[in-house]
């Protein structure tokens, strides 16, 4: 086996040790399935569960993380720029913004179901308060950190307040917006479990907790396993969105 082979696989080859190494360690310590099952249990809860199962608890998380992801976008970025624009506001607002940010959404999302109902609109709302900070920081710091001589120029140029935030603020902003962009679809992900610990009938989420609560822990891992690798799927895919739409703040950020 080459040393060029084993540099561009290092990542996959400890993986697949990992998994050996766990899948040993279970079967020589006779582990029961209800503390730590095995890789090739899991497989095979995965497989029981069927595919239509599955399909439909993963809709059902990611219908509620990506409305709380469009929703936490609607409400972050005109917000920043608002900020941005008024000292006077960005004082009121960004205290309560971290008050938001700062209390525990585990904490408050027992109340928010009691206040909204049981339907998906308590869940959308939850995902979307853990997805929206990071969105709006980033957003605003990525606005307020335009060169001060860009600013200069388009003022001496006569430009407007709006067309000065579409063609110098916005366009900087970019690397700074699809970085919490990133940051806040994995937290999507998380706000819709949490959601989904509180109050569903559906979902990967549901289905962790409904899983633990019956012992049946091979099924949580896949459900876990399942999240993560959406997660992934979700974050390479805002990436990719920022590389092939916006191929010219990667050079000018770099």
């Amino acid at each position: 086996m080459s040393t060029s082979f084993l540099q561009r696989h290092a990542s996959l080859l400890v993986f697949l040790a990992a998994l050996c190494v766990w899948e040993a360690a279970c079967r020589l310590l006779k582990l029961p399935e209800y503390i730590i099952p095995a890789p090739s249990a899991i497989f095979q809860a995965a497989q029981e569960m069927g595919l239509a199962r599955w399909l439909e608890h993963l809709r059902a998380t990611l219908e509620v993380a990506l409305l709380g992801y469009i929703a936490a976008i609607a409400l972050a970025l005109p917000l920043a720029v608002a900020i941005t624009r008024s000292p006077l506001l960005s004082r009121i607002v960004m205290p309560w913004l971290v008050v938001i940010q700062s209390t525990p959404i585990v904490a408050i999302a027992p109340i928010i179901v009691v206040s909204l109902g049981a339907g998906l609109l308590p869940r959308v709302v939850i995902t979307t308060l853990i997805a929206f900070f990071p969105l709006v920081v980033s957003t605003a710091l990525g606005l307020a950190s335009v060169p001060a001589e860009l600013v200069e120029l388009s003022r001496s140029l006569r430009a407007t307040t709006g067309r000065q935030y579409w063609q110098i603020r916005l366009p900087f902003a970019i690397p700074y917006i699809f970085s919490a962009l990133k940051v806040s679809i994995t937290l999507a992900i998380v706000g819709g479990v949490v959601a989904e610990f509180v109050a569903a009938e559906k979902g990967l989420g549901y289905l962790i907790l409904f899983a633990t609560s019956s012992f049946k822990v091979p099924v949580a891992f896949a459900s876990l396993i399942l999240l993560v690798l959406c997660s992934l799927a979700l974050y390479a895919a805002v990436q990719l969105v920022y590389k092939r739409f916006f191929p010219w703040s990667q050079v000018s950020a770099a």
